[in-house]
């Protein structure tokens, strides 16, 4: 028996548009919360597995990656299959993927394990999107925004810290059955709250535009990912690339001539949906790639433990509680551009006070730096939602929705990438610096002197035979060089996200409603 959402909302009065968010959300919580709590778990997974950066960055990727493509699919599968049994099956996948992750023998099942949590994730945060979206009144979608926003923006924000905790007590593994227990809520109440298979005949899957789409993020991310290591005038570099942009036209040339399209690029000849999704990107670069960079850069850079790493995140995640309701109900009065260009700045200051942050950086010094940028990040999304979808016709709001979270993952995907590459280039090109000043110079001669004499009075014998002296001391001081090139990898990477949210202000500014408007 098919029931619609009318249905529903007229059995259950004005409670059920809170009844279908709660039931949603318990989804989105539970995958978005996993898109970010293994990044604090990284030094422990490349620790046992012996993975390098390279390869570790594909944790956080692969989700994104996956999750990206998969959004597209939303449209489709709720048209063919309803809402109620595309969130339940999502749901199932990702409790599914979610013990792989956990029970992982190596990274390579543990990476294919992080994939398919990412292509269930993406099926549930466009669904989530339309339901909450279709279930308020005009009038309050943007507060129905920003209890959306909680979902996506607070769980990462908290993630870390969760995790943190599971690490140090128990072991990384703990993690990825974190999510489960809120899919099993969100399977118990679907039947109840969600509308089955919607009236008419269902649209055909767009298969060659899913695989040309697909082809195009892995092609682009893998190239991204080996660039460093592989060089970047590599055939396998190159390639890469070139596979990617002939991909990406290819799926742009499919895209305008099939009948029913994965996404429909008419939603993007609406000019203020275009640069709200320019928009969308970078929120997602600056989301994923920031939660990325801070609890490496204090694990790894000033020795935090995975708990402190995680609490130094919360903080933030308290004040994003906080700051969602209300950027929701201020979107609804002010006009979205307004809040939108508020929380650009605010977030590029974040990065840039990030790029100041060195061995001796205070926790709460640093606590209040990610504050800033979240409290950005929590005006921008439920403002970027409303003004995006506002401006298309109803008939277009699925897919405009799932352009607008495919935007935002794309540039997910691919900040964490290219963050990884900025990261570890740049760290590479500081240490071959530092290195060459310690070359045949007095400061350097004098530095290695003084450091032979201090093991001297520390007791530790030196062999003419053997020069130990000199190997410990050239060995402390690569190790000082090290650690100093590291530092400065990180602050360009931080700078580095700065910039792009400054460049974001131009397209932000176009979101302006026309004078008539």
């Amino acid at each position: 028996m098919s029931v619609s959402a009318e249905d529903l909302a007229e059995r259950y009065g004005p409670a059920y548009k809170w009844y279908a968010t709660g039931t949603v959300m318990l989804g989105t919580i539970a995958m978005v919360l996993s898109a970010t709590i293994v990044n604090v778990a990284l030094p422990d997974i490349m620790g046992e597995f012996g993975m390098g950066q390279d390869k570790a960055q594909w944790l956080s990727t692969a989700f994104l990656a996956a999750m990206t493509a998969t959004m597209l699919v939303t449209a489709w599968a709720i048209a063919r299959f309803g809402t109620r049994t595309t969130y339940i099956a999502a749901l199932v996948v990702f409790i599914a993927s979610s013990i792989l992750g956990g029970l992982s023998p190596n990274e390579d099942v543990l990476i294919v394990a992080r994939t398919l949590q990412g292509a269930a994730a993406g099926l549930v945060q466009p669904l989530a999107m339309v339901v909450i979206f279709r279930a308020f009144p005009p009038a309050e979608r943007g507060t129905a925004m920003g209890i959306y926003g909680v979902g996506v923006i607070l769980a990462p924000a908290l993630g870390p810290t969760l995790g943190g905790m599971l690490i140090d007590n128990y072991s990384w593994r703990d993690v990825f059955f974190l999510g489960p227990p809120f899919c099993f809520a969100g399977i118990l109440l679907a039947p109840t709250f969600l509308a089955t298979r919607p009236p008419g005949r269902p649209v055909a899957f767009d298969m060659l535009g899913f695989i040309l789409l697909s082809v195009a993020i892995a092609a682009l991310l893998t190239a991204l990912a080996n660039g460093q290591r592989q060089g970047w005038e590599s055939t396998m570099v190159t390639g890469g690339f070139t596979l990617a942009g002939v991909a990406t036209l290819g799926f742009i040339w499919h895209e305008n001539r099939t009948r029913s399209p994965i996404l429909s690029l008419g939603v993007y000849l609406n000019p203020r949906f275009a640069v709200a999704s320019a928009v969308a990107f970078i929120l997602g670069l600056g989301l994923y790639g920031s939660t990325y960079l801070v609890p490496l850069f204090v694990q790894t850079v000033q020795g935090y433990t995975p708990t402190e790493s995680g609490l130094l995140l919360m903080p933030a995640g308290i004040v994003l509680g906080v700051v969602f309701p209300l950027a929701g109900r201020m979107s609804d009065r002010l006009p979205p551009y307004i809040l939108i260009l508020s929380g650009l700045i605010l977030f590029a200051w974040s990065s840039l006070l990030m790029a100041n942050a060195d061995t001796s950086t205070d926790f709460w010094v640093f606590a209040g730096w990610v504050v800033v940028g979240r409290i950005g990040l929590g005006l921008i999304l439920p403002s970027l939602n409303v003004g995006a979808l506002r401006v298309l016709d109803p008939a277009l709001i699925s897919q405009g929705a799932g352009a607008i979270n495919f935007m935002r993952q794309l540039g997910g995907a691919v900040g964490v990438g290219a963050l990884s590459v900025a990261l570890e280039r740049q760290t590479a090109l500081h240490a071959d610096a530092f290195n060459a000043l310690q070359t045949g110079g007095a400061a350097a001669t004098e530095t290695l002197n003084k450091l032979a004499v201090l093991m001297t009075r520390a007791g530790i014998p030196d062999s003419p035979q053997f020069s130990l002296h000199s190997q410990e001391v050239y060995r402390f001081l690569s190790s000082i060089v090290a650690a100093q090139a590291s530092v400065m990898g990180f602050r360009d990477s931080f700078l580095l996200v700065a910039v792009i949210f400054f460049v974001a202000l131009g397209p932000a500014w176009l979101m302006r409603p026309r004078r008539k408007e």
